[in-house]
């Protein structure tokens, strides 16, 4: 969180939510092949990894904003998981909390897909691709709870 994310009711606005969460899904997932230098791999490098000419979209944000995240001079918990992996799509869950309380803040899916950049058809998933997002699904780590 940053001084500035602040709305003028004092609380974390909403634009700036979106963009903890892609800062969140960034870390975890790495870049988009291209975007800026070269830095450390991220656990799951699912962006960074795929072939030239392929964007990775965003179709769908849903966001439920269940309490008011004040600002604190210390990092908000973004906790990720993946949902739904479809034909030629995914969803990805975030659970956002407040970084003393560990109160639940927002709750959140973003529905992405991979798409070809020169014809802008949308492409599907190869099975690896798969394997890689089953691994981080709450089925596949058996808690019903999102994966570390």
């Amino acid at each position: 969180m940053r001084w500035g994310d602040m709305d003028a009711y004092g609380h974390i606005n909403n634009v700036q939510i979106v963009r903890i969460l892609e800062e969140a899904r960034i870390a975890a997932f790495g870049p988009p092949r291209g975007a800026g230098l070269p830095g450390i791999e991220p656990p799951v490098p699912l962006f960074s990894e795929i072939p030239e000419g392929t964007l990775a979209l965003v179709v769908e944000h849903k966001i439920r904003y269940v309490r008011t995240l004040e600002y604190r001079n210390v990092p908000a918990p973004v906790q990720l998981w993946i949902g739904a992996v479809k034909g030629a799509s995914f969803d990805i869950h975030y659970l956002l909390q407040d970084p003393l309380t560990r109160e639940d803040c927002v709750r959140a899916t973003s529905h992405l897909a991979f798409v070809e950049e020169a014809t802008g058809r949308v492409l599907r998933l190869t099975p690896e691709q798969k394997v890689k997002l089953a691994q981080f699904t709450p089925a596949h780590t058996g808690s019903g709870h999102p994966a570390p």
